[in-house]
């Protein structure tokens, strides 16, 4: 089998990153500025060897996870947890869906509740927070919808294409997750 179903959802799985049948989708993905514009790494080059190594870090010191589709399993991108602190029980969360033709689906939504009742539910974190780009409306009008709030911004901290970009920070509690009854 190619992925191994972890947290279930309606339409998609989260699955440990498969990374000897990926590594190639995946590097394309990082060469992709719709991507990486939002993710902040468009400066970055990404060969095999690279996104390989990327890969295995997240895999090995995280909670990171490959977006499956389940009709017909398909890789639709990554969601995870960083900076895992289980002392002061947060985290850091990240998500991107690779291919545009399955953005706005209501793929990265599902992705991120199903992350985060895994997060608050089984690894016990109080707080889970993530950074944004101002400039990237799809992704904060997704955040909120799951719950997120804006919790601060550093203000012109991301240049790209000739022009300065807010970083916005927005988190989430446990109990304002539940509290939606997800």
């Amino acid at each position: 089998m190619r992925y191994y179903p972890k947290i279930i959802g309606e339409r998609i799985y989260l699955s440990p990153i498969n990374l000897d049948e990926d590594i190639t989708q995946y590097t394309k993905w990082m060469n992709d500025n719709g991507i990486t514009d939002n993710l902040g790494v468009s400066g970055t080059l990404y060969n095999l060897e690279k996104e390989k190594a990327a890969l295995e870090e997240i895999r090995d010191n995280g909670y990171c996870f490959a977006v499956i589709r389940k009709e017909g399993d398909v890789l639709l991108g990554n969601v995870g947890f960083l900076d895992v602190n289980h002392i002061h029980r947060n985290a850091e969360c990240g998500l991107f869906i690779g291919e545009i033709d399955q953005r706005n689906l209501g793929y990265g939504k599902e992705a991120l509740r199903l992350l985060l009742r895994y997060g608050f539910d089984v690894l016990n974190f109080n707080n889970v927070m993530l950074h944004v780009f101002s400039f990237n409306r799809t992704a904060i009008a997704c955040y909120e919808k799951v719950g997120f709030r804006k919790a601060g911004a550093r203000r012109q901290a991301y240049f790209l294409n000739g022009e300065y970009h807010d970083e916005l920070w927005m988190d989430i509690l446990s109990e304002e997750f539940h509290g939606q009854g997800k």
